[in-house]
């Protein structure tokens, strides 16, 4: 997972995730990156446990292969483990040469452009977007037959199962993160400052804005120059007025024209005007947003769990997580556990027009395995989606550790890059940027709604 991406996120966490510059959860196509819903992560099934050899073993003497990879590769919680990976995998398969093409941080762009011109990679990483994507236009290998030889199916984690198969009940990928989260990170030291108490409630978290712009102080860090923070924020506020938030739009059961949706919209319009983000917000990325947060110019970020490593090496101490601010008193306890992420298919896939596929296979389920266990082991995160027989080498940092405590009863929605439909997707995401930079909330549920319509 990655900072954003997801900028990845996907990510992607990630977490077992993406983070990078904007974005997320590993599994995703974007970083900072990067789905369907799913309430439990890895921590919470049985401790990881001996595996089978994830090592596809090879002949020293084999000819050489060099594999073309579209990978994360921005910053150290996507550079360290893929880099792990890549070493990993040069003791296993000696022979083989990964040629690695850096990810861009466009919501799978130059992926989708790869496709349509016939340059895929050999193997490349893809959220549920673009494997919804390209199994429609014949872009992506089943990956079924390899799941079972290559031992990855019973590697997976009960918990993340959810993220090895779509929803046609085939894998097209071989998934490294598990389920993921938005985290609204704050300063604690900014708050102490103020006078301000961490709000519960959106009134409270008003009056928090307000102080925190007379202080000349930036309420909320949002890098939303990607487009995925914005639905996350919009998910944040959606998921207090009904748990099933954006998912539930995805799976076509809501509308942005219903009460408790264009309620979301309008509160967070509210606060929008009210000055809850800095000037500008649309138009930065995930450095600019980040570096806001480290300074102390900001009082609160919005990034997914795998933000964690990061916020705790710049502020130490300082940093912390809160819980969403409820829509009101009395609904404080009942949706706190309900959070904007979750998990879905996702991770290493392979082109279908490489000319070894059981070769590009192999070696993405190894790599994924390998990334994982890198998370696991280094970055000591729960959020993994394969089982590792490794001991924790890097203990929880406090916010884990805090957050591995509720995991167990989360519940979540979506990331947007986990959304199945794509041209809801597209209209969400783009709603929820305009609504950011100040377009009307009639506008959004608009827009969304076509999204929406068949």
């Amino acid at each position: 997972m990655m900072k954003q991406t997801g900028s990845v996120l996907l990510a992607l966490t990630l977490a077992g995730s993406l983070a990078a510059c904007g974005s997320n959860n590993d599994n995703n196509e974007s970083s900072a990156s990067p789905s369907a819903s799913a309430t439990t992560p890895a921590s919470a099934a049985a401790s990881p446990a001996a595996s089978p050899a994830a090592s596809p073993s090879a002949d020293a003497s084999a000819e050489p292969v060099k594999l073309r990879i579209y990978a994360q590769y921005a910053g150290e919680d996507t550079e360290k483990p893929y880099d792990y990976a890549v070493a990993e995998l040069k003791k296993e398969m000696p022979n083989v040469e990964l040629e690695l093409d850096i990810q861009a941080q466009d919501d799978g762009q130059k992926l989708k452009t790869y496709a349509a011109t016939g340059n895929l990679p050999d193997i490349f990483q893809a959220g549920q977007d673009i494997i919804s994507t390209f199994r429609a236009s014949g872009n992506i290998l089943q990956l079924d037959q390899y799941v079972d030889s290559t031992g990855f199916r019973d590697a997976i984690l009960p918990s993340a199962q959810n993220t090895l198969v779509a929803d046609d009940g085939h894998t097209y990928a071989f998934p490294y993160a598990g389920n993921e989260m938005i985290l609204l990170f704050y300063n604690k030291e900014i708050f102490t400052k103020y006078g301000v108490t961490p709000p519960t409630t959106f009134d409270e978290l008003k009056a928090a804005v307000d102080t925190f712009k007379q202080n000349k102080i930036t309420p909320l860090a949002v890098f939303a120059k990607e487009k995925w923070p914005g639905v996350a924020l919009y998910d944040m506020f959606a998921s207090r007025y009904d748990e099933g938030g954006v998912l539930k739009m995805d799976k076509g059961e809501a509308k942005a024209s219903d009460e408790s949706y264009r309620a979301a919209a309008e509160k967070l319009a509210e606060l929008v005007k009210a000055g809850l983000l800095a000037k500008g917000a649309t138009s930065m990325n995930y450095d600019q947003a980040a570096a806001l947060f480290y300074e102390g110019k900001a009082a609160m970020f919005l990034n997914g769990q795998w933000e964690i490593d990061a916020s705790t090496k710049a502020l130490g101490d300082k940093a912390g997580w809160i819980y969403y601010p409820a829509k009101d008193a009395a609904s404080v306890e009942a949706s706190k556990l309900v959070f904007s992420g979750g998990g879905g298919p996702g991770g290493y896939a392979v082109s279908p027009h490489t000319k070894n596929p059981e070769l590009a296979a192999k070696v993405a389920a190894f790599l994924s395995r390998k990334y994982a266990e890198y998370k696991y082991t280094q970055y000591g995160t729960p959020i993994v989606a394969t089982k590792v027989d490794k001991a924790i080498e890097k203990p929880y940092p406090p916010m884990m550790d805090e957050l591995s405590k509720i995991i167990p009863n989360m519940k979540t929605t979506a990331f947007a890059w986990g959304l199945s439909n794509p041209k809801f997707k597209a209209a969400i995401e783009d709603a929820s940027q305009a609504l950011l930079a100040g377009s009307s909330v009639d506008q959004f549920v608009k827009d969304v709604d076509k999204g929406l319509a068949k």
